[in-house]
């Protein structure tokens, strides 16, 4: 009977911690494999593509998990726009502030620090964003035509993305509270 093991699954949320906080350049193959306590042999069992293959997989993991928060979000709302950005923006500055402003997002520390050269993990990175984008648009603009309120949803995105490097900056939500003023009332 093959052994079960957390390998896999530790390896991918060590490794997404380390991206967001440091950087997926500064963030090394040994440092996953040690803080996530995983077997040298077994990570490559794992991810024979190593730490390439483990950063699309992150990128995998994290969309999976924030399209599904998001769609919870915007289910929870029901069609009140100001409602559903009130509560990202909020969810966003608290998730921040309980890192300590270390955490950025993955997706965007990856898309910065390895595409365009790199089209796959470009194209998954672009593909997350524009799931958010759509789930978002619904939210947003349940009303309106679907090419305006995903007009809105992809300035929504960019303006959260922006603030989040702001954030982590200055070390104080208020960037993100700027979003929301910007938004509110207005979707």
């Amino acid at each position: 009977m093959p052994r079960h093991t957390d390998a896999r699954i530790n390896a991918i949320r060590t490794a997404e911690r380390l991206f967001r906080t440091q950087g997926y350049a500064a963030t090394g193959l040994i440092q996953i494999i040690q803080e996530s306590g995983a077997p040298k042999g077994s990570f490559y069992f794992h991810f024979p593509g190593g730490k390439r293959q483990l950063a699309l997989e992150v990128i995998a993991a994290y969309r999976a998990r924030t399209s599904a928060g998001l769609r919870a979000l915007a289910e929870w709302a029901a069609g009140d726009a100001d409602k559903f950005l009130r509560a990202l923006t909020k969810a966003t500055a608290e998730e921040m502030a309980a890192a300590g402003w270390a955490s950025g997002c993955v997706a965007q520390t990856l898309s910065q620090e390895l595409a365009p050269d790199d089209t796959e993990m470009a194209d998954a990175a672009a593909a997350l964003f524009d799931e958010w984008v759509e789930i978002i648009a619904s939210a947003i603009g349940p009303s309106e035509g679907d090419r305006s309120a995903r007009k809105r949803a992809m300035a929504l995105v960019a303006a959260l993305e922006g603030a989040r490097m702001l954030a982590r900056a200055h070390r104080s939500a208020a960037v993100i509270d700027a979003v929301l003023g910007e938004f509110r009332g207005r979707t």
